[in-house]
């Protein structure tokens, strides 16, 4: 009897599993659970170590748009209460313009004169098309009450800020694609329509064009102005900082003086 208990041992335990599905093993608990049961468990996977000099670069880069478009409000603004004439809005135009083609001048690295000739003869379209349109401008929305118009601009340029493509106006690494996205588009259509809504609402034509001109010198130029500082600046960090901020201030002193001195205060 001895003999034949040793010759057929008891059978061996099977060995647990750790799996999902497939109901409670043989000899073990609904619960139990093997010192190997946390070796596969993987912590912090998809951590990402952010650099403080990018993540500050990205935040001014989003703050300076923001400021942007509060300049560009404020410069509505005056206008709609004629304390900035046709003549100070030219004036902010041409100074924008000139800032562009001098960040141009110091950011591009391979500027030839054919490539200086071929962006002024599309400032020239640009500005004689925005001119010859501005009478239409002018009498888009004369059967719309000033009510309607004013909300309209306001939910318009919330949409803008909303679905702004923002990763434009941050550091990206060199080589990778911009493609334009359909919120991008849209947030671009919104800050156009924007502009035309307050255009409609200007009494003569001149100022038509100057503030249609200001407004589409901001909102399509300023983010490729953006990328281009911020390569320029890649390895300056203090200049990252300094050049929007430094700009944005030189404009907003500048609207500031333009509505004082049109308002007859001496300043």
């Amino acid at each position: 009897m001895d003999n034949r208990i040793a010759e057929n041992p008891s059978p061996t335990r099977a060995k647990w599993r750790k799996v999902a599905y497939g109901g409670m093993q043989p000899g073990f608990d609904d619960n139990h659970t093997d010192e190997c049961f946390l070796e596969g468990m993987v912590m912090n996977a998809n951590v990402v170590k952010r650099d403080m000099l990018k993540v500050m670069q990205d935040a001014i880069s989003i703050s300076q748009y923001l400021c942007i478009v509060v300049l560009v409000g404020l410069v509505w603004t005056y206008t709609l209460r004629s304390t900035l004439d046709e003549s100070s809005l030219l004036y902010l135009d041409v100074s924008l313009l000139g800032s562009g083609f001098l960040v141009l001048l110091l950011t591009e690295e391979m500027l030839s004169l054919n490539l200086l000739l071929h962006y002024l003869l599309n400032v020239f379209f640009f500005t004689t098309g925005l001119y010859v349109l501005a009478p239409i401008y002018q009498t888009l929305t004369r059967s719309i009450s000033s009510d309607t118009i004013w909300a309209v601009t306001v939910s318009l340029v919330i949409l803008h800020l909303f679905l702004h493509d923002y990763s434009g106006s941050t550091v990206t690494a060199p080589g990778a694609l911009k493609n334009p996205t359909l919120t991008s588009s849209i947030s671009l259509n919104a800050s156009v329509v924007a502009s035309v809504f307050i255009a409609s609402r200007l009494p003569s034509r001149l100022q038509v064009f100057a503030i249609m001109l200001f407004s589409l010198q901001v909102f399509l130029f300023a983010p490729l102005f953006d990328g281009c500082d911020l390569g320029f600046c890649l390895y300056t960090p203090p200049v990252t900082f300094c050049s929007p901020v430094g700009i944005i201030g030189f404009c907003d002193c500048g609207v500031s003086l333009l509505a004082y001195t049109d308002a007859g205060i001496q300043v």
